[in-house]
This record gives structure tokens, sequence and C-alpha cells, in this order.
């Protein structure tokens, strides 16, 4: 009888802790006498997975994150159109014409995105004679940290002057806005940029050349003659900083903002892996034969339409570093000791002198994933 005792209530602490979710915290009692051995076991696994999450409680009943609450907010939004539009009407617009987005200067002269509330939207359809339905081809962004949606909409077929001064803004193109953004800004403008346009280039299948329609969220669109759904994509890109170990290698396209030099990059082929990739294009771009790869991280980037650009350093034999450039895609490429790019890294863009001519090289700004690449090398360079 008492080895039975024994089996059951082992049986039972084991299912308890199998059962219980390694993010909640393990709080049971075995109330009949259970052997030393057993109650000590039970309560050293206990603490062993109550430590490391001993400030959440059971899934079931534990208040989410901000983050997993947002995500799942904008994820109810893209499902339920009716939520949509009700957060729609509550939540906050980023105007576009033609694809540039509206900004607005501060008194500093510093230029940010000016983002307007729904209603004031509304307000400003009715008074330039446009039909306030415009405001639900909005497309869902995201969300603020405070859980107010976040929506893009293009007033293209308004007057654009008419436009900026009810809002007290003016539109610039993406390309400039760019350099006049800071922080989280930018991302949020380019998101909004991409989905109005692959919006406005997918308006008819594909397959059978018949219009499809959006969601409210605009987050896909259905071919009403053939079911098929169609999602917003990027391009795959990869971009790559080389290095032979003390210098690193830079490039510039002759429509580069003048003076400025880049990574290397370059679309996957079909088929193309993002290792495969990237030794193709520095041995097409360059004629250097790459030796090993890390990955470093990704962006997004708007440019020319939607990109997804997957960032790595490589490097080439310091004996085999002669550059032989194809003449084709790039204007110049050559390598940049540690002082050199330290004293890009510190100028800000694009360098002009009073005459307005630019001063020595420089790269791109710090939200570009090209300049996070140039920044860690130069890191790791100083380490040496």
């Amino acid at each position: 009888m008492q080895s039975w005792v024994k089996r059951s209530h082992t049986d039972t602490a084991k299912r308890a802790l199998n059962t219980t979710s390694l993010f909640g915290t393990v709080c049971f009692k075995v109330q009949t006498v259970l052997i030393d051995e057993e109650v000590e076991m039970v309560t050293h696994c206990c603490s062993l997975i109550r430590g490391p999450f001993k400030s959440l409680q059971l899934f079931g009943s534990r208040d989410c994150s901000s983050y997993v609450s947002r995500t799942r907010y904008l994820m109810r939004l893209k499902e339920d159109d009716e939520a949509c539009r009700g957060a729609l009407q509550s939540g906050n617009v980023l105007l576009y014409h033609k694809l540039a987005p509206l900004l607005r200067q501060t008194q500093r002269g510093r230029y940010q995105l000016h983002v307007l509330q729904a209603t004031d939207v509304k307000g400003i359809l009715g008074k330039l004679g446009k039909d306030e339905q415009l405001l639900n081809t909005s497309v869902l962004i995201g969300c603020s940290d405070s859980d107010i949606a976040q929506f893009s909409l293009d007033v293209g077929s308004l007057e654009k002057a008419a436009v900026e001064e009810m809002c007290g803004g003016v539109f610039i193109d993406l390309r400039k806005a760019f350099f006049l953004l800071k922080g989280p800004e930018a991302p949020l403008v380019t998101k909004g940029q991409a989905l109005l346009r692959w919006h406005q280039t997918h308006a008819y299948c594909s397959a059978t050349g018949q219009p499809t329609q959006r969601n409210q969220a605009g987050s896909q669109r259905v071919c009403l003659t053939n079911g098929t759904t169609y999602y917003p994509q990027m391009a795959p890109v990869v971009i790559v900083l080389l290095s032979d170990g003390r210098r690193c290698l830079l490039a510039r396209q002759s429509t580069f903002p003048l003076g400025m030099y880049s990574a290397l990059a370059g679309f996957c082929d079909m088929g193309e892996t993002m290792e495969e990739t990237l030794r193709r294009e520095v041995a097409e771009e360059v004629g250097l034969e790459v030796e090993s790869l890390q990955f470093s991280g990704s962006q997004h980037w708007p440019f020319p339409q939607s990109s997804f650009m997957v960032a790595c350093h490589a490097t080439v034999s310091p004996e085999n570093a002669e550059v032989n450039l194809d003449g084709v895609e790039l204007e110049d490429a050559r390598w940049f000791t540690l002082e050199e790019i330290e004293g890009a890294l510190k100028r800000k863009p694009p360098p002009q002198s009073t005459k307005g001519e630019p001063t020595g090289f420089w790269v791109p700004p710090s939200y570009a994933i090209a300049n996070k690449l140039i920044q860690e090398w130069a890191n790791q360079q100083k380490k040496l």
C-alpha cells in the first residue's frame, strides 16, 4: 500500500509540473503526507521553474505585455473590418500627396511628421469639397504606445497647395524627407508610403486581370473572380560591408547624392540563398571573392519599391583585394581606412562648404542600415 501511495503522489507531482506553463508560476500543494525525498524533489523543481519567471503569472490570468497587447490589437484590426473602421474614426492619420509625406516645421527649424486626427482629416476633406468617404481608403500602418491606431492616406486627388495650407505643413518627397526626420518617424513614414504604393499597383489580379478588393485595414487584396489573396511584399536585398582586415570597401552609384558612399547591395535572384547572393554581388560589382561572412541585421527600405535589406559583414583576403570595377552599376568603389571612416561618420549629411560644394565623402545617415554596418566595423577596428 505504501509503495502505491508513493508512486501515486510522485506521478501527481510530475503531472502538475508537466502541465504547468513555463511562463507561469508553479503553485500547488500535496495534501497527503509524502516521503521527505519527494517533497524535496517537488520543491526544488518548483524553485527552478519559478526563478527565471518569478514576475509572471499563469498564462490564462496574466496581463499581456504592452508589445503583445498592441500586436494582438493590430491583428484584430486586420481580421475584423468593422473593428478597423471603428479604430479609424478615433485614430491618427499620416497624409501623403502622390506618395510624398506631409511634414511640418518646428520653431527650431526641424521637420517632423505632421500627424492628424481622423476627425481633423474629415474636416479638411469637407472644406475642400471632397467626400469624407475618402478617409476609408486609409491603410493601417501601426499602433502608438497609447494604443491609438495609425493610418496612412494619400490625398493626391486634392490640390496640393490647398491641403498644405489647411494642415500647416508641406509635402516633401520621401528621399528628401529621409534626411529631415529623426528617430522612429522615418520607419513609420516609409511603411505608410510602401503600403499605399502597393495598393496603387495591385488594383488588378495578375491571373484574371479583374479588379481586386482590399480589406479595411489594407493588409490584403482579394480577386473577386478566382478568390486569390494578395499580400504586401518586399523584395529581398543583401547589403554587405567588405573588409580586408585593415580597411573597408565602400562604393557609389551615379544616382547617389554627390559625395556619398555606401556598402555594396544587390537583389536576390530567384532560388538564391542570402549567402549566394552576397558572394555573387561582390564578384559581379567589384571582382572580389568573399572568404567569410557574418549576419548583422535587417531593415525595410522603401527604395526603389520596398526592399527587405539583409545586412552582413564579409571578409576578403588582403592579398587579393584589388578592386576590379564592373563599370555598369557602380560609378566608383574604393577601400577606406579607419581614420577616413571616422571622419565620414562625424560629418552631417550632406556636408557642404560655404559655396555649397561637397567637402569630402560622407556615408548614409544613422537610420540607414548601411550606417550601422559602417559603425560596427569602425568599433571593431578600434578594439584591434
